[in-house]
Parts: C-alpha cells; sequence; structure tokens
C-alpha cells in the first residue's frame, strides 16, 4: 500500500477509536475498551484480506463472519474461551446474544455495565462493522478517484460510532471537549491533506499550493476547536439535560404483572403455617428477612409502583450484574454475607435481610465459592429488593453481600425533616382515617414525634387476631378501603400485621410523609445463633418511613394484646322442657286405601298403517346421521356451557357470584379463540382481551371496569348482595355478546364446538385440588365468638 492509502486506513480506524471513548461511561470497567479495540483490529484485518485476496461480495461476507466469531473470544468473553483466546460453545453464544440483543439490553440494565457478558460484544461487533467498511472503502473504491468528497464519505462510520456512543452512554460525558475537538481537527486535517492539487500547476506551484493549504487547514483547526471548547464550556447541557436512548426508554421489565405480596399474607398464616420455607444463615438478633416494600394504594391492595410512576419509588427494576448500585437514599453499615437456602418459598421476590452489595447464587457451590451470575435478575436500588423473574423455587441458594440500614434513636431524629421526594401516589383513603390521624399528630410538632404517636396508638389501642380457629374474635382478611374503615370506627380494632401496617401507612401518607409497607419474615434469631428455619408462622410487615440525611426508618405498629374484651350480653339459655309421652302407634293397616285397578286382558290391537318406504328411510339415515354428528356435540356444550354459567351465577355468595361472570366472560372470550394469559392480573386480562379482538378503546373501557369491579368484589371483603352480582353478570354479558357479534363467522362457528375452556377449567380445578384450594377465591372462615 502506498502512504496515502495507509493515511486513508488510519485515520477513520483513529477517528472511530475516539467514537468508542464513549462507550465507557455504560461498563464498569476496562471491557469496552477491550472490544472495542479488538472489534477496530479485527474488521480492519478482515477487510485488507479480503482487499487482498480480490474477494467478492459473499466471501467477504463470510470472512467477516468467520472473524467475528474466530477472533472475538478474548475481546468479548475471554472467562469463557478455551486458554482465553479459542473460543467455545459459551463464548460463541455470548457473541452471537450480543449482536443480536446487546443493543437492547445495554439500555436497559443499571449502569455501569458489568453482567452479562455479551453486552460487552456490542462495541466490538460496532467497532468492527465500522473499521471494516471504512477500511474497505479506502483500499477498494476511494483509489479508484481521489477526491475530497469521495474521502469525505469515510468519515460517515465513524461519525455514527461516535453519536452511537454518545446515546447508549450515560447522563456523565467522557472527556466530552477533548473528544470532540480531537475528532473534528483530525477529520478536517485529513479533508485538507486529501485535496489534490491541480493537474495543470507545475511542481513549485504544487508545493507552493500544498503549503498555503497546511497552513490555512491548521488555522481553521485551532479556530475551530478553541470556539468549540468555548461553545462547550458555555452552551453545553448539565448531566440532567443530556439527551441519552437509556432514560428514554422503559424496562422491559414491568412489576404489575406480578400480584401484589401483601394480598397473599394470610395465605402463609393459614395454608403455611408450618411449611419450612427457607433456610438464612448470618442474620443477626433484630433482623427481618423482607421481600419487598410497596408504596402505591388504590383503595384495594398495596402494591409495588409501576416501571414509569416514581423514579425514587418501588417499580424501577433494573437487570444488574455482580456491581449493585448504591441505593439513594440509606445510612447503611459494613455489608455482610447473608445465605439464603430456599425450601417451599415459592414467589418471584428474593428475601434479603437489606440493601445488596453483591449477589451470588451458590446452586450447586459452596457458600466460600464464588457463585454463578444469572440474567433473569432485577434489583430496584430504591428499596433493596430483589427478584428472578423465573421464580424461587426449592433448592434455589444465593449469597447476598448485606447492608443493614442503621436506625438513630429518637432524640437524633427530633430535628430530622422527611425526605422531600414525591412517593407514588395513593387514592381511595378513608375520610375517618385521615380524621384519626390529624386527631392524634395534633399536639406533636416534628415529623418523628408525629409518627411515634400514630405507632403508640396502634400498638396500645388494638387487638391482634390472625382470623384463624384459634383466635378469640374473628379478623377479616384484605386492607381494602372499607377495612381500613371498620379498623377505626368498630368498637374495637382487631387485626393482624397485615391491617395493622396498612393503617400507620395510610395515616402517615396523609400527613405527607414519605412511606412504603415492607412485607417479609421476623423469625427468632438468640444470640451466635447460626442457621435459622424461617416458616409461614413468621411472616410479617411493618412500615418505612423516609428521613432526610438518615434513610429509612422502620415502624412496628403492631399490638401484642390478643384478649379482645367482649360485650357483655348474655346469651338466653334453653329451659328443658318436660317430656310428653305420645299415644302409641296403631298397627292396623286401613284396606279401604287401597284402590282395586281394572286391567284389561283383551288382544284386540290397532291395524298397523301404512308403512315407511324403504328408499324414504335410507334417505333420512344417509342425511340424518351427519346432522346428528354435528348437531349432537353442539347440543352437549351448549348445555355444558349453560349449566356452567348457572353453577357460577348461583353460587351461595355474592363474591363468588361476581368471580364466577368474570370467568365467563373470560371463557367466552376464550371460545372465540382469544389467547387468555395466564397468572396474571384480571385488569391485565381485560387489555389483552380488547387488544385481541380489534377492539375500540372505548369498547375496551367496559372490560376494564369489569375487571376493577369484579377485584373490588372479591379482594375487598364486604358483602355482595345478589343485586349487584347480577349487575355483574349483566354487563359480563353484555361484553361477551359484543365480542361475539365483532368476531367473524368462523369464530362464532367455531366457538360452538370449542372445548378449550372446558379443558382449561378442568386442569385449574385439578391444579387446585393439588394444592389443597377451592376453585373460588379464598376467603378466611369467620371462627364463632367466645362466651
Amino acid at each position: 500500500m502506498t502512504p496515502r492509502t495507509i493515511a486513508d486506513v488510519l485515520v477513520p480506524v483513529v477517528l472511530a477509536a475516539i467514537g468508542l471513548v464513549g462507550f465507557a461511561a455504560a461498563f464498569d470497567s476496562g471491557a469496552s475498551a477491550l472490544a472495542g479495540a479488538g472489534g477496530l483490529l479485527v474488521g480492519t484485518a478482515a477487510a485488507l484480506a479480503a482487499a487482498r485476496l480480490r474477494l467478492g461480495i459473499l466471501p467477504t461476507a463470510g470472512l467477516v463472519l468467520a472473524a467475528y466469531f474466530l477472533l472475538g473470544t478474548p475481546f468479548v468473553a475471554p472467562a469463557d474461551g478455551i486458554l482465553v483466546v479459542l473460543p467455545s460453545i459459551a463464548s460463541l453464544a455470548a457473541l452471537a446474544i450480543g449482536a443480536v440483543y446487546g443493543w437492547a439490553d445495554i439500555l436497559t440494565l443499571q449502569a455501569p455495565l458489568s453482567l452479562p457478558d455479551y453486552v460487552t460484544a456490542v462495541p466490538y461487533a460496532a467497532a468492527l462493522l465500522i473499521s471494516f467498511t471504512s477500511t474497505t472503502l479506502a483500499v477498494r473504491w476511494l483509489p479508484r478517484r481521489r477526491t475530497a468528497p469521495r474521502a469525505a464519505l469515510l468519515l460517515i462510520g465513524p461519525a455514527v460510532l461516535y453519536a452511537v456512543g454518545v446515546l447508549l452512554g450515560t447522563d456523565e460525558p467522557v472527556l466530552a471537549v477533548v473528544r470532540g475537538a480531537a475528532f473534528a481537527g483530525i477529520a478536517l486535517v485529513w479533508l485538507g491533506w486529501r485535496r489534490r492539487a491541480s493537474a495543470t500547476s507545475s511542481g513549485t506551484a504544487a508545493q507552493q499550493l500544498l503549503r498555503r493549504k497546511l497552513v490555512g487547514t491548521a488555522i481553521v483547526v485551532v479556530a475551530a476547536i478553541g470556539l468549540g471548547a468555548a461553545a462547550a464550556a458555555l452552551l453545553a447541557p448539565q448531566p440532567d439535560n443530556r439527551f441519552v436512548l437509556r432514560d428514554e426508554i422503559e424496562p422491559p421489565f414491568e412489576p404489575l404483572e406480578y400480584p401484589s405480596p401483601l394480598a397473599g399474607f394470610r395465605e402463609y398464616t393459614k395454608d403455611l403455617v408450618d411449611t419450612e420455607l427457607m433456610v438464612v444463615e448470618g442474620l443477626q438478633p433484630g433482623d427481618r428477612v423482607r421481600l419487598t416494600a410497596m408504596d402505591v394504594y388504590d383503595g384495594v391492595t398495596w402494591n409495588v409502583a409501576g416501571a414509569s410512576e416514581a423514579l425514587e419509588g418501588s417499580g424501577r427494576f433494573r437487570l444488574v450484574g455482580r456491581t449493585i448500585p448504591e441505593p439513594p437514599l440509606a445510612s447503611t453499615g459494613a455489608p455482610e454475607p447473608v445465605t439464603v437456602d430456599v425450601a417451599g418459598y415459592t414467589d418471584v421476590w428474593l428475601p434479603s435481610a437489606g440493601y445488596a452489595a453483591d449477589i451470588a447464587f451458590l446452586d450447586g457451590a459452596d457458600a466460600s465459592e464464588g457463585g454463578a451470575e444469572r440474567v433473569d435478575v432485577r434489583y430496584n436500588a430504591a428499596t433493596g429488593a430483589a427478584l428472578v423473574t423465573s421464580g424461587a423455587s426449592e433448592g434455589l441458594r444465593y449469597r447476598i453481600a448485606t447492608e443493614r440500614q442503621v436506625v438513630p434513636e429518637d432524640a437524633a431524629l427530633q430535628d430530622a425533616p422527611v425526605a422531600s421526594f414525591a412517593p407514588a401516589p395513593v387514592v381511595g383513603v378513608p375520610d375517618t382515617v385521615v380524621a384519626l390521624a390529624a386527631e392524634l399528630t395534633a399536639t406533636a410538632e416534628s415529623p418523628i414525634e408525629k409518627l411515634r404517636a400514630l405507632e403508640q396508638h396502634l400498638a396500645t389501642t388494638g387487638y391482634y387476631s390472625r382470623g384463624t380457629a384459634s383466635d378469640q374474635v374473628p379478623s377479616r382478611a384484605g386492607h381494602a378501603a372499607d377495612r381500613m374503615n371498620d379498623m377505626v370506627t368498630l368498637p374495637s380494632m382487631v387485626g393482624d400485621e397485615e391491617q395493622y401496617a396498612s393503617l400507620f401507612a395510610l395515616m402517615a401518607r396523609s400527613l405527607d410523609y414519605p412511606t412504603r409497607v415492607v412485607m417479609g419474615f421476623a423469625p427468632e434469631i438468640g444470640e451466635g445463633a447460626g442457621p435459622v428455619t424461617i416458616t409461614g408462622d413468621d411472616v410479617t410487615a411493618w412500615v418505612e418511613v423516609a428521613f432526610e440525611g438518615v434513610g429509612w426508618v422502620p415502624f412496628f405498629p403492631v399490638p401484642d394484646e390478643t384478649d379482645v374484651p367482649q360485650d357483655q350480653i348474655p346469651e338466653p339459655r334453653t329451659e328443658p322442657q318436660p317430656q310428653v309421652r305420645q299415644p302409641p302407634r296403631t298397627d292396623s293397616e286401613q284396606d279401604d286405601l287401597v284402590t282395586a285397578v281394572e286391567i284389561d286382558d283383551s288382544d284386540d290391537e290397532e291395524p298397523d298403517g301404512p308403512g315407511v318406504p324403504g328408499w324414504l328411510l335410507g334417505a333420512l339415515l344417509a342425511l340424518g346421521i351427519p346432522l346428528l354428528l354435528v348437531l349432537a356435540p353442539m347440543l352437549v356444550i351448549a348445555l355444558l356451557k349453560r349449566r356452567r354459567a348457572e353453577r357460577r351465577r348461583r353460587a351461595d355468595e355474592g363474591h363468588r357470584s361476581v368471580a364466577g361472570a368474570w370467568d365467563e366472560l373470560v371463557d367466552r372470550f376464550s371460545e372465540l379463540g382469544a389467547d387468555i394469559p395466564q397468572r396474571t392480573t384480571r385488569v391485565h386480562v381485560a387489555a389483552g382481551l380488547a387488544a385481541a379482538h380489534d377492539a375500540e378503546e372505548s369498547a375496551g373501557d367496559p372490560l376494564r371496569r369489569l375487571a376493577l369491579r369484579t377485584d373490588e368484589a372479591v379482594f375487598s371483603g364486604r358483602d355482595v348482595d345478589a343485586m349487584e352480582a347480577e349487575d355483574v353478570w349483566a354487563e359480563a354479558l353484555a361484553a361477551a355478546a359484543a365480542a361475539h357479534d365483532r368476531a367473524t363467522r368462523a369464530a362464532r362457528l367455531r366457538s360452538r364446538f370449542r372445548l378449550a375452556s372446558v379443558r382449561a377449567a378442568g386442569r385449574r380445578l385439578v391444579d387446585r385440588a393439588a394444592a389443597g384450594t377451592g376453585s373460588a377465591p379464598h376467603r378466611p372462615p369467620a371462627p364463632p365468638a367466645v362466651d
């Protein structure tokens, strides 16, 4: 190659290297630099080899792909390679997955990135593509006619790579002024040098022209660098206003797809009370094992906020690696290891004892060894909650380097204000709860005094009951608005951790304090205790309030008193009555009760009528049998569906009838061919049904309203009368009829023969029977009052 060609190759590669520096903001180490340098080297070498061998388009493409996979292991996944440099199945998979999915994952991962390895393939693939394209143009296309406009096309690739590095980075720029000035200066000098002199110029004139071009280009470059640096210092946007794609693209994980953990509180106290859920090692006296924090309330239940709600709230779960981001509002101690062995616990939330500094999965590994890394882990730095999207199950073993929140004494919090951020909203708070909170805190001044007043009132005036058969009085499950209203209006305040934590959180939120409800377990932990076994009986819930400069301070508004005073109303006693001797029964039979029946023994028979012709009988059989085969299944299925609807509609309780109306609606949509998602909320099912049948937005609203109305009737715990249940049934049948009318004729015909809903109902019955639950939403039976 000539010196000019060498310069044409090196300049775009150097400019691409400057663009690759922007990826450093998104990675926690020099992995992006190594991958980018490797991509530049491999791409340039592949282009030069293809030019040297004069390969065509298809052989050149094959050469590039082979170089990408065979030479990419030491730059992308050296830990998975054979002897670091040789490709293996794992390293080849990382290269393939990274080239396809890494571009999306790099935007949704929590920066700085460290896991999974395949995201490192993004700078490697980008650098390889840009360097290969630029080098190919420089050695095979540009020499045909060397002009400045043609040379400028070689700068498009490095400029695109520069922009991609900015867009895939973070709010914190990496040497923005230096990189921009260097990129512009090198590009301008190279373009000026590439302009050739006129063919008619003499040698001396050409040298003088070259000197003038160099001097002029140098002046322009210096002026551009100076003006650019000054403009960058004066006009550059602040980091908060910097546009990067990761701030515009929502993460793919949506926590609202999972049911509220607090809604299943009574499942632990009734069905799993003696079940060994997990064994935890490393706990200290006073520790509580936490599942997740919930900071949004909709009048029915506390739940984790959606991903698009508060940035500081409970809904911002991100895919993380071994490097866990620091909590934005917490004062924590030094990390200490806590190891969890999952037994009977089955949920997506990972139990922990505080904020995580590191998560290592030890499936099949010794606790002292480094654990395996997983790509289905999501973490919320604000709440310290972690989960695995595939769900935790028996055999899962992991270790968390736990940082515990340091809780100061009340005296240190006397002058501390609550945190200033706005939490996720709460709606449907009863006015009686707000009024009681204002009354109890009227004389308190500081936030800690008001919160302690609320805590003391609930802990000293309330009574504790989980609503089991052994408790003295009934305690209705749930924490909907009507249940919270009963807590403060009935003569006796009765409930368990679920009700008291919810009530305290609503009172604190009415004072505009950032509050969240935490669900977890509170096992008994002695001094120097080893592994601690946690059962369903250890389930608990508490409240945390954020204080500025301190973090989240816990509150435990649960009473210890269990002896609930009974109303002193004596029940009437039954007076024994004297026995009256009954007259003896007569054994005489009354013959007149038997009436004689006359039997006609005559053999006279009516003569047979005219016989049916054989051809007519054959025609009837030929047409009737196929018609019977078509209509008989339709008739049987129609009877089964009618029996199913009647059974659901005539349920013994109102909330079961309402739930049956929703089930009937879902089954009819399923029979029309809709794909019904499993293990999700009714609201998400309603949205999916509206989208599946191309319904207008106005048509989807009734489904959503019906889903919300069903959830309220099922989970509120109130009594649903027959009139309300019939109203819900009317709405459900109307929605089903509208969907039937919108469906195609073929879909309506197939729905008459579909057994999918019947089979699904059978599978649900079998699954629930195996799990020991019924077919309707579980409500704990009310134990009889003790005299």
